[in-house]
Order: structure tokens, then C-alpha cells, then sequence
């Protein structure tokens, strides 16, 4: 396979073994005391460097993904409530009014993100960001809350809350050198694919224009088509690469044979993470691998820039294919909880996985004409967050 270097903003390694202790217990707070408001982040250079230093800060919390959300979609509108200590943030939560006639109004945070917490140490903190959001529900005439996390349920003790620990995250510690990871591959599912994907002629690089976004979009959308999936709108792929590309936390990787783009990854890069958001391919390339080859060259140079761990995105356990292909690249799992308001409400029915499973979806997506396709994805995409 062709060689190529990805460059990935360099930190300091970590382990397995000490990724989640310290995600866990490396913030607290000094005064349990202090004033809760609500500050826009576009504004207030505070609420990144507040997000660049608390241990379950990701490129979703950033100031960016509120300018990406902003630019893409007009139906939700972001609110980021703070716990403030003399003048300095202690805790967060970004909340977005989503306004939908089809799925109803709510609050959600945070829109689009594959990963997700509260910026929270305690469960004071929590319950006091928690009570603000409730205020702030009433202010806007929205009744329902949807909170994502990951790695902060330990801190929410509220019985207003309901759980749903419907999806699933894949992730590797990149602890090991690529070529230990790889006897953790599945040998056939995996390990021969690489190999084939490597014998094939396929050559990887990194995409850099918008010319590159341009034909990563084209095989998105047939990709999703043939999935029977909506695509999100093309102003929302680009606006993450406008906004994330020059911070070099983008990037986007390009699987051509004899000149054809045959398959992509769209990676997100922040602080000890890569999580692989977008994943494209010419079904009729399917037999070199190219996707095989996309995510063993991914993993490799994330390991080689410092990265702490390698993310496979969320999944939803029905989706049996997309599980069994995480699952065979030695990936751990754990759940990535939903929480919702009020606790009776249907959790699982509002999930874009079960909304967009419906059979009347897939098959208008799979058999309406490209320009059909994209207007669907659109409209739908309008009611969603």
C-alpha cells in the first residue's frame, strides 16, 4: 500500500490503564456555592479553554461545533449553562432548543455528536447544570430533555432522569504497537483484508482541497443510499471541514484504484482521541477492501502521533453487520448512555438509528431518484439533532 504521513497534533501517550482513571477523577471543584448562567461561547474564549482542560472535554463541546451547527441547520439554537468560580467555569453544559413539528420540540446535548458528556466532576455539579436546564425548558416552552454521555454516569444521581443504554461504543487503546494490535484482528474477517487491500494496488492519501470533500461527498451519498439511510446535507460535511480542518482537527483519507476514489474515512482529532465520524465505499471495489485498508492505515498513524485511543463510533446493537465489523478489529465496548426528560418519555423512538430503520425510509431512500435522495435528507435532517 502506498506510504503517506498524517499530521496529527502530537501528546503525550497513555495507556490502557490509565486513559479512564484519568477521564474519571482529574477535575474537582473548590465551592459548591457558585453562580449558575449561561455564556455563548462564540464569544467568551473562557468556555474552549475550559473544554481543552476538563478530562471528558471533546471536539463536540468546542465553540466549533456550535459555528458548524449554526451554519448547517436553522432549527435548533445552542444555550451553554455554566458553574462559574470567580470568573473562571467549573462545569458545563451545552444544550440545544431542537425544533421539530415531526419529532417535537426539545433540548438536546448535544446535537450530532457521536461522543458526549457533561463537563461535570461531581454530582452537584450535575444536578445544579441539571435544574438550570430545567429553568431554561420552561423559559423556551419545550418539555423534553435528551442528555448523551459517555463517561459521566457516575455523576448524575437524579430519579427525574431516565436511562437508555440502547447504543454501543467501539474503541481501541492504542497502548500497543500496530503490529501487536494486529494479532487482535479477526484473521479472516480482518488481518487477510488488510493484506488484500495492501496487494491490491490501492493507494491512500490525505485529502486537502475542497475538490477532495467534493468526491468524499459524491460516495457518501451513494454510500447512504444503498444503506437505505438518509445523507446528512452536504452544508453540514463541509462546515465541519471549514471549521476543523485548518485547527488540524479533521482529516480525511482517500482509497483510490487506478485513479477511481473507491473508499474514505473522516476522522476527528482532538486531544487523546481519533474517532472515525464517516466511512464510504464503492460497493463494486468491495472484495480489495478498501475500507480494511482505510482503517488499519487510521489506526497506524494515530498510534504513531501519540494518541491515546482510537474510536469506532456508536453503533446500535440491531445493526448486527456494522457491530460485527467493529467487533473484529479486537475493539472494547461500552455503553454510551442516553438520558432523557421527562422520565416517561419514549427514549428509544427518538433516536435518529430507529427513526431513520423505519421501512418507508429505507425504501424511499433506496429507490427515489439522487436529487429526491438529497431532499429527503435534508428535510429530515431539519427534524433531527
Amino acid at each position: 500500500m502506498a506510504g503517506y504521513k498524517i499530521r496529527y497534533t502530537p501528546i503525550p501517550a497513555l495507556t490502557s490503564e490509565r486513559v479512564f482513571p484519568i477521564l474519571v477523577n482529574a477535575v474537582r471543584v473548590k465551592n459548591m456555592n457558585d453562580p449558575i448562567t449561561t455564556i455563548d461561547p462564540l464569544h467568551d474564549e473562557r468556555w474552549d479553554e475550559f473544554v481543552e482542560n476538563h478530562p471528558f472535554g471533546w471536539l463536540c463541546h468546542l465553540s466549533g461545533w456550535k459555528k458548524v451547527l449554526d451554519k448547517s441547520f436553522r432549527h435548533m439554537q445552542g444555550h451553554y449553562i455554566v458553574l462559574m468560580q470567580d470568573g473562571e467555569i467549573q462545569a458545563g453544559l451545552p444544550l440545544f432548543e431542537v425544533r421539530s413539528w415531526i419529532l417535537g420540540n426539545r433540548l438536546v446535548s448535544i446535537p450530532f455528536a457521536t461522543l458526549c458528556d457533561p463537563l461535570v466532576s461531581t454530582h452537584e455539579d450535575m444536578d445544579k447544570l441539571f435544574n438550570r436546564a430545567l429553568d431554561l425548558s420552561k423559559e423556551l416552552g419545550i418539555s423534553s430533555i435528551e442528555i448523551r454521555t459517555m463517561l459521566t454516569e457516575p455523576y448524575i444521581q437524579d430519579d427525574r432522569l431516565s436511562f437508555s443504554p440502547f447504543f454501543k461504543h467501539h474503541f481501541i487503546p492504542l497502548d500497543r504497537p500496530p503490529e501487536v494490535l494486529n494479532k487482535s484482528f479477526h484473521r479472516t474477517c480482518v488481518r487477510q483484508r488488510i493484506t488484500r487491500a495492501s496487494q491490491s494496488g490501492i493507494e491512500i492519501s490525505q485529502g486537502i482541497t475542497t475538490s477532495d470533500v467534493d468526491a468524499f461527498y459524491e460516495l457518501y451519498i451513494t454510500t447512504r443510499k444503498r444503506l437505505g439511510l438518509p445523507p446528512e446535507p452536504r452544508a453540514f460535511i463541509q462546515a465541519i471541514w471549514d471549521t476543523f480542518y485548518p485547527q488540524k482537527r479533521v482529516s480525511l483519507l482517500l482509497a483510490k484504484k487506478d485513479g477511481l476514489l473507491i473508499g474514505s474515512l473522516m476522522l476527528l482529532k482532538y486531544k487523546s482521541r481519533v474517532s472515525a465520524e464517516f466511512a464510504v465505499w464503492n460497493e463494486e471495489y468491495i472484495k480489495i477492501s478498501p475500507i480494511h485498508g482505510l482503517f488499519w492505515e487510521a489506526i497506524q498513524a494515530a498510534y504513531r502521533e501519540g494518541f491515546a485511543i482510537f474510536d469506532f463510533g456508536r453503533t446500535a446493537p440491531d445493526n448486527h453487520t456494522l457491530m460485527d465489523f467493529k467487533n473484529r478489529w479486537g475493539t472494547q465496548v461500552i455503553d454510551l448512555p442516553f438520558l432523557y426528560y421527562p422520565k416517561n418519555r419514549n427514549a428509544r423512538a427518538m433516536t435518529s438509528e430507529t427513526f431513520f430503520g423505519r421501512k418507508i425510509v429505507r425504501d424511499v431512500c433506496r429507490y427515489a431518484p439522487h436529487p429526491i435522495f438529497k431532499g429527503v435528507g435534508k428535510f429530515l435532517y431539519n427534524h433531527m439533532g
